[in-house]
């Protein structure tokens, strides 16, 4: 008997932490109220590679002339912005497509906000399906769109205020994320279910 709760907890406990990752997805895009990247600073001496996997959605235009940036980063301060990721040339970001860049910036961990900024002559154009970005020290995340991006104005999420307050400094850089925590807790049950 004694094993079985002991098993039950330790799975209950992982799934609360995988749970916790998944809290953002009631959140919807939104247009950034002070957001400028005229003020993308890096707060780490170090440089980083970002591959970020843009898809456009299957209801956006066949293709797009409209000028795309992007700007991402983490809640202390460390920010990546690339100015123009459309190439009409390359015809980046047709309908029902996926467009793969590499893009280097601050290192960033976790990557908490994501905005898109779209400059075109429509009112409505470019219509993004989501964002997935795999990047330096962290799992990767994805950010649903699948809405049109306002012309002229940085839309997207920030999702830094759910974050917990930084980690004290410590002498190791090793860290434990969410479905990490799943499968420690699962192998221990494991362990323990032998012991008890």
């Amino acid at each position: 008997m004694t094993k079985q709760v002991l098993l039950l907890f330790c799975f209950a406990s992982a799934l609360k932490l995988s749970a916790s990752e998944s809290i953002s997805a009631s959140v919807q895009p939104h247009a950034a109220e002070s957001f400028s990247a005229g003020y993308i600073q890096m707060k780490t001496a170090a440089n980083c590679s970002y591959l970020v996997v843009v898809s456009t959605s299957c209801s956006s235009p066949k293709f797009t002339t409209d000028k795309i940036s992007i700007a991402f980063g983490d809640a202390y301060g460390n920010e990546v912005y690339e100015p123009r990721l459309d190439d009409p040339i390359s015809r980046t970001f047709e309908q029902c497509s996926s467009d793969t860049f590499q893009i280097d910036g601050a290192c960033a961990s976790p990557i908490c906000f994501l905005y898109l900024y779209r400059s075109g002559a429509e009112e409505y154009g470019w219509k993004p399906e989501s964002v997935k970005i795999f990047g330096y020290n962290s799992e990767p995340i994805t950010f649903d769109f699948n809405t049109s991006i306002p012309n002229g104005t940085w839309f997207g999420y920030n999702l830094c205020q759910t974050l917990p307050p930084p980690p004290p400094p410590s002498s190791s850089s090793y860290q434990l994320y969410p479905h990490k925590w799943l499968i420690m807790s699962l192998v221990v049950a494991f362990v323990l279910s032998f012991w008890l």
